[in-house]
């Protein structure tokens, strides 16, 4: 049996604890695999009741602390006694669960919101209104540490196939298309002309020569058609607040590699390209505020390690002073999101799916993801990435100019967090300037020397994207007259370029 080791704050959660008591103790499922430790339930002793409590820790699989309004009383430590039992909790490595009410934090006692923000940062910790929601909560997370315990066995989600979905729900131009770039990346050993069966073979997506639900995310014609939830929503805002209107709203569908690809260049085309310089030939050094690795890696691991089994889909939020990604997922077990900014080991979710994605490039096997979105953001002027563990598992990426040094985020309006930056904010799309030009149109205009193809344009951007990079840049760009086609009577011409045209020129210098 899992001892389960409750702790509250004393008298706030007086009943909620004593049903939890009863409720597992009684359950036929949870009943097999859980005892619940409560000190009311203990005949008289001479220990005090603080030092019952420690050694109990220690006798526990698992801590259970339910924070609320209230701190409770100081012990000698000068903390809580709540808050020394987390302490002990955490020394002993126990695996913790920590809820919380969704009381606003200033009808909070302030030494309680600072526990609330230390649980935070190394731990779970979701949020609930009422009982109902606490148990609703309290099973999922029970029953996610039978599973990642190996007490209970579940075939994972990306093993696992539809009886709906067959061979012909793969797209084999998807798959000779990966094959070719795993060649070049990873040194993949099969040629991009091999049967597509014996490819997924390989990879370990068929069953019963059935694809499986990573072979559909990963090559599949419409793989929303079977997971509506694998979309990834896209919202752009002028401020720093989530609110209509919306500046910008975009919801992509495809493959995980088409996901990576279309949200990386929605977040790249609302964020301004700065330009070194324009002198030494046609290759312009320049880099976004936010560096481009840093916004990728991001995107990669919400869609690569979310939970698929969650109806909820991946939230991208770009805003005046911070990008989030929010994904409906969680921590292997065990982990902490501090953990995240040290090197460790690699624990993808969905390893099947994984694996195509490093063989592709997208994804790395060492570890060194999160560790490197922080070194990155530093060496960008950029204050450390944010990660914290609620019902989604959330990124937070600070612009220029924005956040604070510590782990727990400011609440000051933006003209107390802002310092000077080369880089001005981005314009909305729109607010007109320079002629009418969107931000998109002016990053285009920036790395345009010369003559150059759509290819070598969306190169010097870092867009992988065509569709979007057509509609949002060059369409724009024609059509404003900013610049113009080598071969104006033949558009689809095979040496096509682009040039600047005068417009284009003097647009550019006021940029």
């Amino acid at each position: 049996m899992i001892r389960i080791f409750v702790s509250s704050v004393q008298k706030e959660f007086e009943q909620e604890r004593f049903k939890l008591f009863e409720w597992i103790t009684a359950d036929p499922f949870l009943g097999k695999f859980f005892e619940v430790f409560l000190f009311e339930k203990l005949p008289a002793m001479d220990n005090t009741p603080q030092q019952v409590f420690l050694d109990e820790i220690g006798q526990c699989g698992i801590y259970l602390g339910i924070l609320g309004k209230e701190y409770g009383f100081v012990g000698k430590k000068g903390i809580s006694v709540t808050e020394e039992e987390f302490d002990e909790a955490s020394r002993l490595h126990k695996h913790r669960l920590v809820f919380v009410t969704d009381h606003a934090n200033e009808d909070r006692d302030q030494n309680q919101v600072q526990f609330i923000y230390k649980a935070q940062a190394f731990l779970v910790r979701r949020k609930f209104s009422d009982y109902s929601d606490l148990k609703s909560l309290l099973y999922a997370s029970l029953v996610r540490y039978l599973e990642e315990s190996g007490r209970i066995q579940t075939t994972p989600f990306d093993a696992s196939t539809l009886k709906e979905a067959n061979l012909s729900a793969i797209d084999p131009k998807k798959i000779a298309d990966f094959v070719i770039l795993a060649r070049s990346k990873r040194g993949f050993k099969l040629q991009p002309t091999a049967p597509s069966e014996e490819i997924l073979t390989h990879l370990n997506l068929l069953n019963d020569n059935k694809p499986n639900n990573a072979a559909i995310l990963l090559f599949g014609y419409e793989p929303s058609r079977f997971f509506p939830s694998s979309e990834v929503r896209c919202e752009y805002h002028l401020g720093i607040d989530r609110k209509k209107p919306i500046a910008s709203y975009k919801v992509f569908t495809g493959t995980v590699f088409e996901l990576v690809d279309q949200v990386e260049d929605f977040i790249l085309s609302k964020l301004d390209y700065q330009v070194e310089t324009r002198a030494g030939g046609t290759s312009i050094p320049g880099k976004y505020e936010i560096p481009r690795e840093v916004i990728a890696e991001g995107i990669v691991n919400a869609v690569a390690h979310r939970d698929y089994t969650n109806n909820g889909s991946v939230q991208v939020m770009l805003f005046k002073d911070r990008l989030e990604i929010r994904n409906p997922g969680f921590l292997p077990l065990g982990w902490t999101v501090e953990k995240l900014k040290q090197l460790h080991t690699s624990v993808p979710r969905n390893l099947l799916l994984a694996e195509p994605m490093y063989q592709a490039g997208y994804i790395e096997r060492l570890g060194t993801g999160t560790s490197d979105m922080v070194t990155l953001a530093n060496e960008a002027g950029l204050v450390d990435p944010e990660f914290t563990q609620e019902d989604t598992f959330n990124v937070t990426i600070y612009r220029q100019g924005y956040g604070v040094t510590n782990s727990i985020p400011a609440k000051l309006p933006p003209s107390s967090l802002q310092v000077p930056t080369k880089y001005p904010p981005s314009i909305d799309n729109s607010t007109q300037d320079h002629h009418g030009s969107t931000v998109e149109v002016r990053n285009l205009l920036k790395v345009l020397v010369g003559e150059k193809s759509r290819q070598e344009l969306q190169d010097a951007l870092g867009l992988k994207d065509r569709r979007n990079f057509r509609e949002n840049y060059i369409d724009p760009a024609l059509k404003k007259g900013f610049i113009e086609l080598k071969f104006p009577n033949s558009p689809s011409h095979p040496k096509q370029k682009y040039l600047l045209t005068k417009k284009g020129q003097k647009a550019l210098k006021i940029l």
